[in-house]
C-alpha cells in the first residue's frame, strides 16, 4: 500500500510541476506586463489576472501538501486583493518584492519534492512576512541595490529557468497532456519510415531499370527476327526426300527454341511493366501517407517560440537592473512555431546573446543621453518563417555596436592573427572573430560576461543544429545577431555526392551553390587554388583530401568540367571539388552513438534507399580541415627522357636587377629556358617578337605595371591564352583582386615568396 502511494504522490507531483510551471510563466509575463502598462484600465485586469493565476497555483500546491508555496500564494493575493481595492498603490519597490517572490516560488517548484532546509523555511517565512507587510500598506524593506542577508548568500543564486515546455493552455476538452518522452518516441519511429519511403522509390527505380533492359532487348530482337524467319523456311541444301525439300532438324529446334524465348520474354517484360506501375504507385501511396503522418506528427511536436521566451522578459528586467540600465524587451513573431527539441537546445545560446546586447551592447542612461539617444534602450528578437524548412531569429539592439579595435586587438593578443593580417582586415573580415573562444572586448570578468565563451557556445549550439549565425553592427547604432535554424531536427535537405567510390551528404543549408570547375577557370593565389564566385576568389579543395581517403586517381582537374559545391560557414567560402554530385533529398539523421560521440568532419549519418549508410559530414570541421592542410599538390606528370622534349620558355619582367637575376637562376636551375627584361612595354615588345611558355612579372614598374601588362596580354588574340604569374611586394586584398581581375593566373607575394612555391606553380601552368 506504501508503495503505491509513493508512486501516486510521485505522478501527482510531476503533474503539479507541469501545471505550477504555467501558472509561473503566466505570473511573471503579468508583473512585467504590469510594470511597463500605464492605463488604469489595462492595470486592472493584468491584476485580475495575477490574483487568479496566484489563487489557481495557491489551490494546486495545497493538493500536495507543499506548504511554502501555498503560504506565499496566499500572501500574494492579499497584496494583490489590496492593489484591487486602491488600499496600496504599485511602485517599484512593491514590484521588486513581488519579482522576490516569483523567484522563491521558482526555486521552491525546482525542489518540490525534497524536505526544505532551516534556513528555506526562515527565507520563506521572511518573504511572507514582508509581503504581509506590503498588504497593509507598509512601505517594502527591499530596496534596489540592497545586500543580501546571510542566509540569502549562501543560498545558490537565482538563475532563470525555463519551466517545462507546456502541451497547452486553454479549453480542457481541447487538449491533452501527453508525457514528451512518449511524444519523442513516436516521432523517431514516425521518421523511421521515411527510410521505408526511400526504399520503396529505389525498388521502383530498380524494375524501371529492368524494363529498360527488356525494352533493348526488344529492339534488338526486332532487328534479326526478319532473318530468323527466313533461317525458318531455308531447306537444308537441295537435297529431296519423298518428293519434299528436308529441314535441319537441330536448326529446327534451335528457331522453335528462340520463338518460345521471344514470347517468354513478352510475357516476362508484361508482366515486368505491370509491376513497376503497381509499385510506383504503392511507392506514391505510402510517399504520400509517410509524409502527412510525419508532418502531422512534427506539427505536434512543434510549439511557437514564445513557449520558450516566456522567462526573457523578466532575465531582461534583472539584468538591466544589475547593471544601472533601463531596457525594454520586445518580441516579434513569437507564434511561429519550431521543433521543441531545437527549441530546448536554443535555450542557452539566446539567453547568451541577450545578455550580450545588455552588457556589452546597451549603454547606460547617461552614456545614451550623450549620445541623444532615448534613455531606455532595447532588445528587439524577431522571428521569421522562411520559403522552405528554415527560420531566422534576429536578436538585434540599439547600442553603441561592436568595438571592432577592441576586437582586433583581442585577436593579436590570443595570435589568432599576425600585426600584418590583423591591420588588413576590414569590418566585415573582423566580425567573424567575435564567436572564437576566448575572444572579449570587456576589460572585466563578471559572472555575465568578459570570459569570450558565450558567443563561442552559442556558435556551436546553433551550427550543431546545422543552423548558420552571423553579426553585423554599426557603431552608437547597434548590433544585429542573425541565426537560421531549420524548422525540425531530425530531417534536412542534404546534397548526396560522391568522392571515388565513397558517397557523403552535405547539409543543404550549407551549400550556396553547385558550380561545374574547369581547368582554365582555376587561379592560383598564394600557392592556393581558387576560382571566382561572384565576383570573389574562393579556395578550392578536393574533398577526397580533406577527408584524408587515399588517392587511387591522379587529383588533376578534367579539361573539361568537374562539379564543386560551394559551402558556405560562418561567412567563410570553400569550393570542394567532388567526382558527382548524385542527388538533392531529404534526409534522416542516424547517430553514430556513444562509441562515435565525436568524429572529426562526420555530425551523423544516414541510409539511402539502397540500403548504404553514407556519412553526413560537419561543414564546419570540413572548413576547419580544409584551412589547415597544405596546398594541393600537383598531379604527376611523365618525365620525358632528357633531351626528348624542348624546355620551355619564360619570360621574366623585373625592373629590380637582383630580383630579376635571382628568378633567372631558379628558373634555368629548374630546366627552363629564361629571357629577362626590365619592366612590362619591354617586356610585351619581346612577346610579339618571340615565343613564350609563360610570364613571370613584377607588379610595380616603371612605364608599365605588370597589372597593365597582364591586361594587354590579355586584350591580345595571339597572347590571350598565355599564363602569366605575378610576383611582387604588393599584399593588400584590393592588389590581389586586380591582379586576378585582369587576368593573372597566380599571385605570389614576395614577403612569403619560397622558390619551391613559384616551380610548384609552373608545373601547374605549364
Amino acid at each position: 500500500m506504501t508503495q503505491k502511494s509513493d508512486e501516486f504522490r510521485k505522478k501527482l507531483l510531476a503533474t503539479f510541476k507541469v501545471e505550477a510551471g504555467e501558472h509561473l510563466n503566466a505570473l511573471s509575463s503579468g508583473l512585467i506586463a504590469l510594470e511597463q502598462a500605464s492605463p488604469a484600465e489595462e492595470q486592472t485586469g493584468l491584476i485580475e489576472t495575477i490574483f487568479r493565476e496566484a489563487h489557481s497555483l495557491k489551490g494546486a500546491a495545497r493538493a500536495v501538501n507543499s506548504a511554502e508555496i501555498e503560504r506565499i500564494c496566499q500572501s500574494l493575493e492579499n497584496v494583490f486583493s489590496a492593489v484591487k481595492r486602491k488600499d496600496v498603490a504599485v511602485s517599484p519597490a512593491l514590484f521588486d518584492l513581488l519579482h522576490k517572490a516569483f523567484n522563491t516560488l521558482s526555486k521552491i517548484l525546482l525542489a518540490v519534492e525534497a524536505q526544505s532546509t532551516p534556513v528555506e523555511q526562515s527565507l520563506v517565512a521572511q518573504l511572507v512576512q514582508e509581503l504581509e507587510g506590503a498588504a497593509k500598506g507598509m512601505p517594502p524593506s527591499l530596496e534596489i541595490g540592497e545586500r543580501k542577508t546571510p542566509e540569502e548568500e549562501r543560498l545558490p543564486a537565482p538563475v532563470p529557468e525555463a519551466p517545462p515546455l507546456p502541451v497547452g493552455r486553454g479549453i480542457l476538452t481541447a487538449t491533452v497532456r501527453v508525457s514528451t518522452s512518449k511524444l519523442d518516441s513516436l516521432l523517431l519511429q514516425t521518421e523511421e519510415l521515411l527510410s521505408a519511403k526511400q526504399t520503396a522509390g529505389q525498388r521502383a527505380a530498380e524494375l524501371r531499370e529492368i524494363n529498360n533492359t527488356l525494352a533493348a532487348w526488344q529492339k534488338e530482337w526486332s532487328k534479326i527476327h526478319a532473318d530468323l524467319r527466313i533461317l525458318q523456311r531455308r531447306p537444308e541444301g537441295n537435297g529431296k526426300r519423298n518428293g519434299q525439300e528436308r529441314q535441319n532438324p537441330q536448326m529446327k529446334n534451335i528457331v522453335e527454341f528462340l520463338e518460345w524465348n521471344h514470347s517468354f520474354i513478352n510475357s516476362l517484360e508484361s508482366n515486368a511493366a505491370s509491376l513497376t506501375k503497381r509499385t510506383e504507385q504503392d511507392y506514391r501511396a505510402i510517399g504520400g501517407m509517410v509524409d502527412n503522418l510525419l508532418g502531422d506528427m512534427k506539427k505536434v511536436c512543434m510549439l511557437p517560440f514564445s513557449s520558450l521566451l516566456e522567462v526573457f522578459p523578466k532575465l531582461v528586467r534583472d539584468l538591466s537592473r544589475d547593471q544601472g540600465k533601463e531596457v525594454d524587451w520586445v518580441l516579434q513573431g513569437g507564434e511561429v512555431e519550431i521543433d521543441r527539441r531545437i527549441l530546448e537546445e536554443m535555450k542557452d545560446p539566446l539567453i547568451h546573446l541577450v545578455r550580450n546586447c545588455i552588457d556589452h551592447g546597451i549603454e547606460k542612461p547617461e552614456e545614451r543621453k550623450r549620445k541623444k539617444k532615448s534613455l531606455r534602450g532595447a532588445v528587439i528578437l524577431t522571428i521569421t518563417q522562411q520559403s522552405g524548412n528554415q527560420v531566422e531569429i534576429l536578436i538585434s539592439d540599439d547600442g553603441a555596436g561592436i568595438d571592432v579595435a577592441k576586437v582586433r586587438a583581442a585577436t593579436l593578443k590570443l595570435g589568432m592573427v599576425s600585426p600584418q593580417e590583423a591591420a588588413a582586415l576590414d569590418e566585415q573580415q573582423v566580425f567573424p572573430f567575435i564567436f572564437q573562444s576566448g575572444v572579449s572586448t570587456s576589460p572585466l570578468i563578471t559572472d555575465i560576461s568578459g570570459r569570450g565563451l558565450g558567443l563561442a557556445i552559442a556558435r556551436e549550439k546553433v551550427e550543431k543544429l546545422a543552423g548558420t549565425i552571423s553579426v553585423e553592427g554599426q557603431p552608437d547604432v547597434g548590433t544585429k545577431f542573425r541565426i537560421v535554424l531549420p524548422l525540425t531536427l531530425a530531417t534536412f535537405r542534404g546534397i548526396l555526392v560522391r568522392v571515388e567510390e565513397h558517397h557523403y551528404v552535405l547539409p543543404a543549408i550549407h551549400v550556396e551553390r553547385v558550380v561545374r570547375v574547369s581547368k582554365a577557370k582555376i587561379k592560383t593565389v598564394e600557392n592556393q587554388e581558387t576560382i571566382e564566385h561572384n565576383g570573389q576568389a574562393v579556395s578550392l579543395v578536393r574533398l577526397g583530401r580533406v577527408l584524408e581517403l587515399p588517392q587511387r586517381t591522379v587529383a588533376g582537374i578534367p579539361a573539361d568540367q568537374a562539379p564543386a559545391v560551394v559551402v558556405l560557414s560562418g561567412g567563410a567560402q570553400i569550393a570542394f571539388l567532388v567526382d558527382e554530385i548524385s542527388a538533392e533529398q531529404e534526409v534522416l539523421v542516424k547517430s553514430l552513438g556513444p562509441q562515435l560521440a565525436r568524429v572529426r568532419n562526420v555530425a551523423g549519418a544516414t541510409v539511402l534507399g539502397t540500403g548504404k549508410v553514407v556519412p553526413i559530414l560537419n561543414v564546419l570541421d570540413l572548413m576547419k580541415s580544409a584551412v589547415r592542410i597544405a596546398p594541393v599538390p600537383a598531379a604527376p606528370r611523365l618525365v620525358a627522357a632528357e633531351g626528348a622534349m624542348d624546355k620551355k620558355a619564360i619570360l621574366v619582367a623585373e625592373d629590380s636587377i637582383t630580383a630579376r637575376t635571382l628568378l633567372k637562376n631558379i628558373l634555368e636551375s629548374a630546366g627552363y629556358k629564361v629571357k629577362t627584361t626590365v619592366d612590362g612595354v619591354d617586356a610585351f615588345t619581346t612577346l610579339r617578337t618571340e615565343d613564350f611558355d609563360l610570364v613571370v612579372s613584377d607588379v610595380d614598374m616603371p612605364r608599365m605595371n605588370g597589372f597593365d601588362l597582364t591586361a594587354k596580354i590579355r586584350a591580345d588574340k595571339k597572347l590571350s591564352e598565355l599564363p602569366v604569374v605575378l610576383v611582387t611586394a604588393l599584399e593588400s586584398r584590393q592588389d590581389r583582386e586586380r591582379g586576378i581581375d585582369v587576368g593573372a593566373n597566380a599571385y605570389i607575394v614576395k614577403s612569403s615568396f619560397d622558390q619551391s612555391n613559384l616551380l610548384e606553380v609552373l608545373r601547374r601552368l605549364i
